[in-house]
């Protein structure tokens, strides 16, 4: 199911597949950016951080995901928010492609 995601502050997303790769643990993220248990969501292959109100916070997020390997853009991704409240954006992640040729 695609996860809402906010305008007002940017959402961290994350492959569920690096963030079990890199051992991330929930508990960092709930440390260095103060979140509730509603701003940590899984949803599939998707992990969404956020809306993150902190950005020096989410900065050092992002260096701290960069320096134990994980590789902006392939691995996670931060969208900014920024968008009229009017709009309504939703996240999931791509489900695997059938190899056979169908469409996925």
């Amino acid at each position: 199911m695609p996860l809402k995601l906010s305008y007002a502050a940017p959402t961290l997303l994350i492959r569920k597949r690096a963030f079990e790769q890199y051992a991330l643990a929930r508990a960092d993220f709930d440390t260095a950016l103060h979140l509730t248990d509603e701003e940590f969501r899984v949803e599939g292959d998707l992990v969404a951080v956020g809306p993150v109100y902190d950005a020096a916070g989410l900065a050092q997020m992002i260096e701290a995901l960069e320096a134990r390997g994980l590789t902006y853009f392939e691995d996670f991704f931060d969208l900014s928010g920024n968008w009229p409240e009017w709009l309504l954006v939703y996240a999931m992640a791509e489900r695997k492609r059938f190899t056979d040729g169908a469409a996925g």
